[in-house]
């Protein structure tokens, strides 16, 4: 551990499911990811509100895409921090499915402050479980490069599985075939969406959602045998209701009875891809 602590920046984008007393409590500095509506571009959590957007996606008949922050955005950022901060510890969405760690990383160079990019292969809950850490240690006494070093050893511990509603959003974004699409909406075959270190995996194939929701439990139900999760956080795409009922449905269990539950919104720029309804569970392995 480090006697004197350098001023530390903290970075990280809006695919990272913090509050805002969270943001304003630890001065964090956040990079918006972007929507696209029907070819306009609206920035996360500044032009548009989860809620907002999913309600248009539910209600419109046009394209939903995602787009990632510019080079440009972060430069402006970092120059800024360079006149303030020692260094900067960046928490990124996962790099196999955005160039936001890149660009990042990039501009950082060109800017000449000195960068701890930490690309944590995920979002949403895990990504924001990880920066927290990160915060943690800091406030332990520990420098950015330990820090950084330890979240590495941390991140390949996070899990995030999601049961998209149905697949014409995936479609969409060209993640899976037109004929995929129709037999899995004909069959009521429901896929299990895994953000793993690769990117996005669908982990296997179920008829039924209660099955999909059964599939994902027992692959928590395997982690608590060698690991302790200090929280399973229910993740949806706007569906408060059924999300409320898989967190009865897991307060009900007894083995996990003990673990604090959640409910979370899964940021837009993710629900893109899987759709408004799309529900999920997230933990970490400790």
């Amino acid at each position: 551990m480090n006697q004197k602590q350098p001023r530390i920046a903290w970075i990280t984008d809006t695919t990272c499911s913090v509050g805002a007393d969270f943001i304003k409590k630890n001065q964090l500095n956040i990079i918006p990811l972007q929507v696209v509506i029907d070819g306009k571009s609206y920035k996360e959590t500044i032009d548009i509100t989860d809620k907002q957007f999913y309600e248009r996606m539910a209600n419109e008949s046009v394209t939903f895409q995602s787009s990632q922050p510019s080079v440009g955005e972060f430069i402006e950022l970092y120059e800024k921090l360079k006149e303030e901060y020692d260094c900067g510890i960046a928490f990124h969405c996962s790099s196999k499915l955005s160039g936001t760690f890149s660009a990042s990383v990039m501009a950082a160079e060109q800017v000449g402050f000195k960068l701890y990019a930490i690309d944590t292969r995920t979002g949403s809950y895990p990504h924001a479980y990880l920066l927290n850490k990160g915060i943690e240690l800091f406030n332990q006494g520990f420098g950015p490069e330990e820090i950084s070093n330890k979240i590495e050893e941390m991140k390949t511990n996070t899990r995030l599985f999601l049961i998209p509603a149905n697949l014409n959003q995936l479609h969409k974004s060209g993640r899976v075939s037109g004929s995929a699409r129709l037999l899995a909406n004909l069959l009521n075959i429901k896929p299990i969406l895994s953000i793993e270190f690769e990117g996005a995996k669908i982990r296997d194939k179920v008829r039924t959602e209660k099955r999909a929701i059964n599939y994902m439990l027992d692959l928590l139900r395997e982690d608590l045998k060698d690991s302790k999760v200090s929280k399973i956080m229910v993740i949806h795409a706007d569906d408060e209701e059924n999300a409320i009922k898989l967190e009865n449905l897991i307060n009900a269990q007894e083995e996990f009875s003990s673990i604090p539950t959640e409910r979370m919104i899964l940021v837009p720029v993710a629900g893109v891809h899987t759709g408004v309804g799309t529900i999920g569970i997230s933990w970490v392995c400790e």
